[in-house]
């Protein structure tokens, strides 16, 4: 791939289709908005690269097997989509080991750093434990929460691949795009997955879960307030099979901040209160299991966020690490100086690369002061990026672990002061960030937008009474009522019946 054409192409893409919304039909301001869009450098940032060294590896699941952390009975889960001589990585371990004590755990790991195994697997190991001792019967075992459906159909897939061997573990996917009726549910799987069999254990539609509910109930917290509200969908809660409820997992937990955080707190709480109602095991409560891929650099605020949003006992006890609910993960150090032992490289890749490797030791860096930096081109620098993660060490590893970034953001609106001298044509001054004065003039700046049918340019404010007379104003407060002033003339509507 040319990272800098690529990166060329989606920034000027996306701007096109910035230019497309605003059909601006005053010509100088139609032109000043065009040359904002195109030289913002607000929209747009990168491309950036940066090093990702390899996790730091740890036990393999058969090693947890043989410590005891993991009953016996898991290898019978073992296959090419869950590999029992792997090692994990150390992150994981710690996980699964800290899960397996009984505690709530906050997993804060990057993006592709296997969060998933972190909750999945003490989540089975748990279905096994009960299992091999002839209590799994129906009724859910574990709460999945994910903010998006799409990441629930996500995690629906990566269970059909691990547990296609284990029958007796059951799950399914309730959102609002699951179907009600037996039928509906296996004509969309069959729609949806073209060739693929049906595993025997997922539960395709709402009548299957009521009747018989999935030990592994995967929803979003939408759902679940209907889930808590509706009686057709009481017995998930406190049915025949209710009782048995063991885990509460809150996937990508850093999108919940703010009064979505309130409100998710308040569901969890409800539905805490519904299922000890009926716990078999009162004595022992719902384990919670938070993911994500962020989280402040204050572990102590971290704990205070889980402790409120699950209404449950987070610990980070400094210098302790038997009383730190926080996992996070850890990286393997990118080795200092010239690359060594690295026979398919030459000796000038194999500097070049190693000047790379040290200049994103600090930190992710632009493309452009990267090779500036190095001392080479771009198109040199993007040779060794592919070099160097292609060619690998003595332990199989890339020689340079790295990825690109590139970030866009939205506008915060167009913005004009309707003054000033836009070159040598003239015209107004354009903005695409939020401001009440022109910085090129001092007039007052005023966001606008036009209609879409034909190009008449509208301001947005507030009207001022005062004494003098009424003024239209861009300050608007909390409260004020709105208002759009029309530029110009605007077009007469034609009745296409009676033409003038």
């Amino acid at each position: 791939m040319d990272v800098i054409a690529t990166a060329e192409h989606l920034s000027l893409t996306y701007r096109r289709y910035l230019r497309s919304l605003l059909p601006v039909r005053d010509p100088k301001l139609a032109r000043a908005l065009r040359d904002a869009i195109d030289a913002s450098p607000l929209l747009t940032k990168g491309p950036l690269l940066e090093a990702t060294p390899p996790y730091a590896a740890g036990a393999s699941l058969r090693r947890l097997i043989a410590d005891g952390v993991l009953p016996s009975g898991f290898a019978r889960l073992g296959g090419p989509a869950l590999p029992l001589d792997r090692p994990l990585y150390a992150h994981q371990e710690t996980a699964i080991r800290k899960a397996a004590a009984g505690r709530n755990l906050v997993v804060a790991t990057g993006t592709g750093s296997g969060k998933t195994e972190s909750f999945l697997l003490p989540v089975l190991a748990e279905l096994v434990r009960q299992r091999d001792a002839g209590t799994l019967g129906p009724g859910v075992r574990a709460l999945l929460l994910y903010p998006m459906n799409a990441l629930a159909n996500d995690q629906v897939r990566r269970l059909r691949q691990v547990l296609a061997g284990a029958p007796e573990i059951t799950f399914g996917r309730y959102t609002g795009e699951t179907p009600e009726r037996p039928a509906e549910g296996a004509s969309l799987f069959e729609a949806l997955n073209p060739g693929e069999a049906r595993l025997s254990n997922e539960l395709l539609s709402r009548t299957e879960m009521r009747d018989s509910p999935p030990h592994l109930l995967l929803t979003n917290y939408a759902m679940l307030e209907y889930l808590l509200l509706r009686p057709a969908d009481m017995d998930l809660f406190e049915g025949p099979h209710g009782g048995h409820w063991r885990f509460v997992v809150l996937d990508e937990a850093h999108v919940y901040d703010g009064a979505k955080a309130e409100e998710v707190g308040m569901l969890l709480r409800r539905l805490k209160q519904k299922v000890f109602s009926r716990k078999k095991d009162s004595a022992r409560p719902l384990q919670a299991i938070a993911t994500s891929a962020t989280v402040g650099n204050s572990p102590a605020a971290v704990m205070e966020f889980a402790a409120k949003l699950f209404d449950a006992p987070f610990e980070w006890s400094p210098g302790n690490p038997t009383r730190q609910d926080l996992v996070q993960a850890t990286r393997v150090a990118v080795p200092d100086g010239p690359v060594q032992d690295a026979p398919d490289l030459g000796p000038a890749d194999a500097a070049g690369l190693g000047r790379v490797r040290a200049l994103l030791a600090d930190g992710p860096r632009l493309f452009t002061d990267l090779a500036e930096a190095a001392g080479i081109s771009g198109a040199r620098l993007a040779e060794l990026v592919a070099l160097g993660t292609a060619a690998r060490d003595a332990s199989g590893a890339p020689m340079l672990s790295a990825r690109y970034h590139l970030f866009a953001r939205a506008t915060e609106g167009a913005f004009t002061c309707l003054a000033g001298d836009a070159g040598s044509t003239g015209g107004p001054h354009v903005a695409l960030a939020r401001r009440e004065v022109c910085p090129d003039c001092s007039a007052a700046v005023f966001e606008f937008g036009c209609c879409k049918r034909c190009g008449a340019v509208h301001l947005t404010g507030v009207i001022q009474k005062e004494r003098s007379g009424e003024y239209f104003t861009s300050r608007v407060a909390r409260g004020d009522r709105r208002a759009w002033l029309v530029l110009g003339d605007p077009p007469r509507p034609q009745d296409a019946a009676r033409p003038e």
